[in-house]
């Protein structure tokens, strides 16, 4: 039976149409069978006069054998145009969730905008003697997921869970596909490590069972880590061209945003 329990997903509808087509057969042939049986006996032997006709019963028979046939052809049919109705729906809303997470990421800023900001505040913390953290989330998309826009939509769930985590203060920057980067004035490393793991227990239910992508969040701090704006920009430098050449999948699904 395992031979027969094998079954692969992609031709799933095929098999499906198969079994159907068994399924009619064997409704045709036992119909067709039993007509053959009882032809003889009701058209060479006497009728029985005292009850129903023979004949009535034989052509009652056809009939209602005729009727299962076409009533499950039918159900076919009707089975068939529902499915492709819910195929086209499921792919229309596909679109459109796809689209508005291009929508989403194509309004966050790039790394320009970063760095100029990151400047601003770092003077600002350095100034009233604060703290400065930095967020750096890289995605990577996974094997199974290799369409443009199963990728951008993965990504797009991602921007989502960053901003419902995040204190509406905090900006969030788009360096490359699959690559963010989020300020957070006035936060010391603590608080930005607890928030990395908020982060990351988010970021796990959006990449789902089937495990859409697989994420890293990094975390930078003045003046724990670094002492200057620009050790801070060199340290998000560095991290996102770790990653550019350990993984090609960052140029999946659009070419770097602002990063030159």
């Amino acid at each position: 039976m395992q031979i027969f329990d094998r079954v692969d997903p992609s031709r799933l509808d095929r098999r499906e149409l198969h079994l159907w087509i068994l399924a009619l057969t064997v409704i045709l042939v036992l119909a067709i069978g039993v007509v053959l049986l009882m032809y003889p006996t009701v058209f060479y032997h006497p009728a029985n006069q005292t009850g129903i006709p023979t004949r009535s019963v034989f052509f009652g028979f056809c009939g209602l054998a005729a009727l299962v046939v076409g009533y499950l052809v039918d159900r076919h049919v009707v089975i068939c145009h529902l499915r492709a109705e819910l195929g086209k729906q499921r792919r229309q809303t596909a679109e459109v969730r796809r689209e508005a997470n291009a929508d989403l990421l194509s309004t966050l800023p790039g790394f320009n905008c970063f760095c100029d900001l990151l400047t601003m505040e770092f003077r600002r913390a350095s100034n009233g003697q604060q703290h400065l953290s930095l967020l750096v989330v890289e995605l990577k998309p996974s094997s199974g997921f290799t369409e443009p826009g199963e990728v951008e939509t993965a990504f797009g769930n991602a921007a989502k869970i960053l901003m419902r985590t995040l204190r509406s203060e905090d900006p969030i920057f788009l360096f490359a596909p699959g690559s963010f980067g989020v300020i957070l004035p006035a936060v010391t490393a603590r608080d930005a490590y607890s928030l990395r793991d908020r982060l990351m227990e988010g970021l796990h239910d959006a990449a789902g069972a089937g495990n859409r992508f697989t994420f890293g969040v990094s975390v930078v701090n003045f003046p724990e880590h670094v002492s200057s704006a620009r050790e801070m920009e060199e340290s998000v430098r560095n991290l996102l061209s770790h990653e550019a050449s350990n993984s090609s999948s960052l140029k999946l699904v659009t070419p770097p945003l602002g990063l030159q």
